[in-house]
């Protein structure tokens, strides 16, 4: 299908030094790079845009992510490498606002088709419950304008971006994504119509799980290490309250950990969630602090051995399970 040079272009080696990356560094897509395959060539910002690319794509896509499994999508630094996979792909497809070395690559680049897939549903406010350190007035940052450890200024301003953990969205998002690949490669609109129908089914399916299996339940209430889960939880009646805010970088002000300490006493909350992706000191030293258990709550953004399932919809029905627990379903 990818039809362009297979050598590092000028373009590519400008974008380079313009976002001030160093030497290639290693991959295991090192020896499928984007471009060698001679099919739709997409790359991925992370697992949940990879996963809807080989669902809908099949055998006609060659999916490339660049963020690797164990590696936390936040904090990713884009290599020379991917920005000359980048250069030769046929499509990104990327969620804006989550990834800001991403965003920047792929603005910065040629490639043809690109899909923001912030831009194919409705995204929304969620995890300031978190960043009560302006109201409290103990010097901490309001999480929407975090800057981490590089730099990156982790501007959520837009929305949360966490789209994928509402079954519901994500469906309207894979919707997206398989007319831009119809368009983008119209030989196999045929083929990419019908798995996203299929993708769609099943996520539709998972939706009705969750609506089923946490509709009698004695809490509403549930405790995450950061502030993912709010989409999920507004679409079914349930309530996050996050350690940290949409981005798991962010530390918790001391005012913030003891509000949390009388949310879980006032509202009946038996576990603090964590995630295998960022470190567990924190939800693991608040559920101490309180005799409350921990539990995984993942959020999906990316397999690994740890992961409770070998896919996205494994690891989804995992969290059904562990919040029916928490929450008291039954």
């Amino acid at each position: 299908m990818n039809v362009r040079r297979r050598h590092i272009s000028a373009v590519a080696l400008t974008a380079v030094a313009a976002l001030g990356f160093g030497t290639l560094t290693a991959c295991s897509s090192d020896s499928a790079a984007a471009g060698d395959t001679g099919t739709f060539d997409v790359v991925a910002s992370f697992y949940p845009m990879a996963f809807l690319a080989e669902r809908i794509g099949g055998e006609h896509v060659h999916v490339t992510s660049l963020t690797q499994p164990g590696q936390e999508p936040h904090d990713l630094e884009i290599s020379a490498r991917q920005t000359a996979q980048l250069e030769e792909a046929d499509a990104a497809l990327y969620l804006k606002g989550l990834q800001p070395s991403v965003d920047e690559a792929i603005g910065q680049s040629p490639i043809a088709t690109k899909i923001d897939a912030a831009e194919l549903t409705a995204l929304e406010e969620h995890g300031t419950e978190a960043g009560h350190g302006e109201e409290h007035g103990d010097g901490h940052e309001d999480e929407h304008s975090h800057e981490d450890e590089h730099g990156h200024d982790h501007d959520h301003e837009g929305g949360d971006p966490h789209i994928w953990l509402d079954p519901v969205k994500y469906a309207e998002v894979a919707e997206g994504v398989g007319k831009a690949f119809q368009k983008a490669d119209p030989d196999h609109a045929a083929d990419y119509r019908k798995n996203t129908a299929t993708l769609v089914k099943d996520l539709e399916a998972l939706d009705e799980k969750f609506r089923t299996g946490l509709a009698n339940r004695t809490s509403d209430v549930f405790v995450t290490a950061h502030a993912a889960f709010g989409y999920l939880a507004e679409r079914y009646g349930l309530t996050e309250e996050a350690i940290s805010g949409l981005d798991p970088d962010t530390e918790p002000s001391g005012a913030r950990v003891k509000e949390l300490q009388k949310i879980a006493k006032d509202d009946g909350v038996t576990t603090v969630f964590y995630e295998t992706l960022v470190s567990d000191k924190t939800a693991k030293t608040l559920a101490g602090d309180t005799g409350l258990k921990t539990d995984v709550l993942d959020p999906v953004e990316g397999i690994t051995d740890h992961s409770r399932g070998e896919d996205y919809f494994q690891v989804m029905e995992a969290n059904l399970t562990a919040l029916r627990t928490a929450l008291g379903a039954r």
